[in-house]
């Protein structure tokens, strides 16, 4: 009963005017976004940032997670109709596309559809059961033990990420000092300025995002000069009873496996899409259809993205761990907007967490009313030149930053930080790591100097707490398994080495 009564509290704020018009807002720029190639949720909504300071704290975040999981319905869009894969539409393009081959593109984006409303229906049910529940847990959590779990979320993100755990933590170093520069809360020093004394506040939030993630995923565009064609078929969208019937069952397995696989670090819609497709193949009736322009497996990869999308802002609002790079970009319009996420967001402002869950099925309604029948106008994006796009972009990048703090000084250093981003995605080096580690390393140092304070001095007490202790074999053990693998990885490369050379 509680959870119904939080709900409908929730559903008064979201069904305000405002948030109505913000959460439409949101979910027509994200599958605008998810049409486009090369442009998705994390662009766009690093892009919006500056945004969120002249909007109202609900309004803003209500419209940036209407972005996220609206762009997993346009992803799907653009996969079925015109095999143009984003990460979150892969396998959309194998079923979805040889249904529209088969001149079935109105039963596949209506499956897609349904399927992401049964989906995110699921989900959000799960988010307002669960993300309450892990907020009373945390706060069993001391310093030392803060200090351990941010250190468990730099050591997941920065593996599943980057496949690389080395790498990985060498990007979240980065960024923790990077969040050093500035001056020093206790003592007042400056801290890693340069004596530049545009520093002295430290780095804005929003220049690194826009730089690292914004303008670098740009400019990586404009390395592929490919030509696209909107989608000129047929679109008849009403299916049969017997096709309606295929769907729900694929849909919720779907839901159950990407609101599973949203909650753990990394699993996200990628990997959700992956397993709901592979579980079609194993149990699905007419599993020697998928493959082949199959319902199932539309249906159950749209549920699974969708529930993935949502489920993956329990961590994020309840202990405050951002799971993947669009949600450290959530955080960050949190923090920028005077809140930190964690168990006192639940308790501090009910009427923002249970306002964000009530909208996201609000924001369900909205995909499926105006995006399924508007789907030949959606396709018309295509038609715009990137030669008129990406500039348009660059403008609004600058424009955006410069009007944080009214400095041009603003516009250069987000300028350094897109050469950045795009020379880590040359490097094959992924820039989340860096931006979670911006964000958690002044907390970080914040609860490792009171932990230090409270033990007077003593390290033995992030392995004498329970919580903090079990946290740090757990990281001392996936280490220790990460350079077992590569020993092993090492040895076969070596004796394959010497099996190739001549006798």
């Amino acid at each position: 009963m509680d959870i119904l009564h939080n709900l409908a509290f929730g559903f008064e704020h979201a069904l305000t005017l405002q948030n109505l018009m913000f959460c439409a807002l949101g979910c027509t720029v994200g599958t605008l976004v998810g049409l486009l190639p090369g442009l998705g949720p994390l662009a766009t909504i690093s892009l919006l940032l500056p945004l969120t300071y002249s909007i109202p704290t609900g309004a803003a975040l209500i419209m940036l997670a209407g972005i996220y999981y609206g762009a997993q319905y346009g992803d799907s869009v653009s996969a079925i109709t015109m095999k143009i894969p984003h990460a979150s539409s892969i396998v959309a393009c194998i079923d979805g596309y040889q249904m529209t081959l088969k001149g079935k593109t109105g039963l596949a984006l209506f499956t897609a559809g349904v399927s992401s409303f049964i989906g995110g229906t699921v989900a959000i049910v799960v988010l307002a059961t669960l993300a309450p529940k892990l907020g009373e847990v945390a706060f069993l959590f001391g310093p030392a033990d803060y200090c351990a779990l941010m250190l468990v979320g730099f050591v997941c993100v920065s593996f599943v990420t980057t496949g690389s755990l080395l790498n990985g933590l060498a990007m979240c170093l980065i960024g923790v000092l990077l969040g050093q520069i500035g001056t020093d809360v206790n003592s007042g020093m400056m801290r890693y300025t340069m004596d530049l004394p545009f520093l002295s506040d430290g780095v804005s939030l929003v220049s690194i995002a826009l730089g690292c993630f914004g303008i670098a995923e740009i400019t990586k565009n404009l390395d592929a000069r490919e030509e696209r064609s909107p989608f000129n078929g047929k679109i008849h969208l009403m299916p049969t009873w017997a096709e309606f019937k295929r769907i729900i069952p694929s849909a919720l397995r779907g839901s159950v496996v990407g609101s599973v696989l949203g909650i753990l670090p990394g699993g996200g819609p990628t990997i959700a899409q992956f397993a709901a497709y592979a579980i079609d193949k194993k149990v699905s009736k007419h599993r020697n259809e998928i493959g082949s322009g199959a319902i199932e497996g539309v249906a159950g990869q749209a549920a699974a993205d969708e529930a993935a999308a949502r489920t993956s802002f329990i961590p994020l609002m309840s202990i405050g761990i951002p799971e993947n790079a669009v949600m450290a970009l959530m955080m960050a319009a949190f923090v920028i907007k005077g809140i930190q996420p964690g168990p006192n967001m639940i308790a501090g402002h009910p009427d923002l967490f249970w306002g964000l869950v009530a909208s996201m099925w609000v924001g369900n309604v909205f995909l499926v009313v105006l995006n399924v029948p508007l789907v030949r106008y959606w396709l018309s994006v295509f038609k715009i030149p990137y030669s008129v796009l990406f500039p348009a972009i660059l403008f609004f990048c600058c424009v955006g930053t410069y009007s944080v703090n009214n400095n041009l000084d603003d516009i250069y250093i987000t300028a350094v930080f897109g050469i950045l981003g795009y020379a880590c995605m040359r490097l094959e080096l992924d820039a989340a790591p860096l931006m979670l580690g911006f964000i958690l390393g002044p907390m970080l140092e914040e609860n490792f100097r009171r932990a230090m304070l409270l033990s007077r001095g003593s390290f033995e007490v992030f392995v004498t707490r329970p919580i903090s202790g079990t946290l740090i074999g757990l990281i001392a053990l996936f280490v220790l398994w990460q350079l077992v693998v590569f020993v092993m990885d090492a040895r076969k490369a070596r004796r394959a080495g010497l099996s190739e050379q001549p006798a």
